[in-house]
């Protein structure tokens, strides 16, 4: 099945106000909220991962920090 785009169905839209047939918008308002509210969910997945990419960072530096003291320990006890 092709992608369909948000701007598709508003087109479909657009044409049932020009032709005045009106018996299909109410599938085209529907399929736009599912259209959006996918949009909406890949926008939110995206942020997420920015996060948790900025979070690994934080951590990589955290762990060669206590790696490090765990080094420094290491020496101390030999």
């Amino acid at each position: 099945m092709p992608n369909r785009f948000l701007c598709d169905v508003l087109n479909e839209m657009r044409e049932c106000t020009k032709t005045l047939n009106f018996s299909y918008l109410l599938g085209l308002i529907g399929e736009s909220q599912a259209l959006a509210n996918r949009m909406e969910a890949k926008l939110e997945d995206i942020e997420e991962i920015e996060f948790l990419h900025v979070r690994i960072r934080e951590l990589k530096k955290e762990k060669k920090k206590l790696e490090k003291q765990v080094d420094e320990l290491d020496e101390i006890n030999t």
